[in-house]
């Protein structure tokens, strides 16, 4: 199956406006594209890049069948925005990627199930259906594990982790009390990891698929933290995770740009732990570091266009600016400062509200070498961890 191109000059429609929907909307009006932006916030960044914008509740039908009549193909920045819109507007314009794709994805267990019925290594996990399940789960996991929703919940919200048996009473009293008790959700197992890796791949109608080079991603507090791009690991490991990116794209036969995330475990496995379906916060980097970004390579498969070549030109550390240090390091002589140092390119986002946990922007360091982008990468991060160590005045 191929797509017929969508030529610029068309509207394209994003679901949600949040930095991923903004980036998205630049990289498409570079290419001469038009944009409609649905995201209830006002504020939201991308409403700011759109030709036309809603901000009316994703329920609202006079806005869908309006949003509906202006586009001619449509994608979204976020996994959670509601399937049966996407289904609905599927079935009158092209949806990369697809509500089917999107259902599996939005639910952990699903997402699970599939990858290990086509026999890819994923963290063993047992699905519970109510609070009074998750003992059974538990003997059967296994201590450490981790309980997740199996929808929504991201950058580390919806989690609990269960280190001790006296922390499983703990977490079931949460679920039966959470605003989620309706919902089910997933135990894994708390793997021994020796580090995260991602995988960008982009996968066309036809099924042509091409991968980024595999970054190594470091999180805290469930958020992530910095990207190296490449990762620091083998050949051999290199090729093994860029083949099961590839793998699970093309068992969810998605089209669009799609992350991989794996655990890379000390006795040298690669297990897949998440899919995203659409760009990534660790494959930021590909704005600076690559010929085509990931943003112009979902602008290319949503329109059916040729995809773009993955060639990285230098090597990148990227480092997340959450919350207040995003004000931190704008400021006085610390603006100055970061702006000097060679190979440092700025990305604000334009959020007005700022918030702990919330990202407000990045900084992504070029070098000649990997160890010359994360030089300075560890220095603003510990520049950081200072700045939130000083109480407030």
């Amino acid at each position: 199956m191929t797509d017929v191109t969508v030529e610029p000059g068309s509207v394209l429609g994003v679901l949600g406006g949040g930095q991923l929907g903004a980036m998205f909307a630049a990289a498409a009006r570079r290419l001469g594209y038009r944009i409609a932006v649905w995201d209830q916030d006002p504020d939201a960044p991308a409403h700011r890049q759109s030709d036309h914008s809603f901000t009316a509740a994703f329920s609202d039908l006079p806005t869908r069948k309006h949003f509906s009549s202006l586009v001619q193909a449509v994608t979204f920045e976020w996994e959670n925005v509601p399937s049966d819109l996407c289904e609905w507007l599927e079935e009158r314009h092209r949806v990369r990627p697809s509500s089917a794709v999107l259902r599996i994805i939005q639910d952990r267990v699903d997402q699970k199930q599939c990858l290990q019925s086509n026999h890819l290594p994923v963290v063993p996990f047992v699905a519970i259906g109510a609070p009074d399940q998750l003992m059974d789960a538990v003997k059967r996991i296994g201590i450490p594990s981790l309980c997740k929703t199996a929808t929504s919940g991201y950058d580390g919200k919806g989690q609990w982790p269960i280190r001790q048996n006296s922390d499983v009473d703990e977490v079931a009293r949460t679920l039966r009390t959470s605003k989620r008790s309706a919902s089910r959700w997933i135990l894994e197992q708390l793997v021994e990891f020796e580090r995260e890796l991602s995988v960008l791949v982009v996968r066309g109608a036809s099924g042509e698929c091409r991968t980024y080079p595999v970054v190594e991603n470091r999180h805290e507090r469930g958020i992530l933290r910095m990207t190296l791009a490449p990762a620091t690991v083998s050949v051999q490991v290199t090729a093994r995770a860029s083949d099961l990116a590839r793998q699970a794209v093309d068992v969810l036969k998605g089209v669009g740009v799609f992350c991989v995330e794996l655990f890379h475990t000390a006795d040298d496995r690669l297990l897949i732990n998440e899919i995203a379906p659409r760009p990534h916060n660790s494959g930021h980097y590909t704005l600076d570091a690559c010929t085509v970004s990931q943003f112009e390579q979902q602008v290319r498969a949503v329109c059916g266009a040729p995809l773009g070549e993955v060639r990285q030109w230098s090597p990148a550390a990227m480092v997340n600016l959450i919350g207040a240090e995003m004000q931190a390091v704008t400021s006085g002589q610390a603006f100055k400062d970061l702006l000097s140092l060679p190979g440092a390119v700025l990305h604000l986002y334009g959020k007005t509200v700022v918030r702990a946990g919330r990202k407000m922007g990045h900084v992504t360091f070029l070098g000649e070498t990997r160890e010359a982008a994360a030089e300075p990468a560890h220095r603003l991060l510990a520049r950081l961890a200072a700045l939130s160590a000083v109480p407030p005045a």
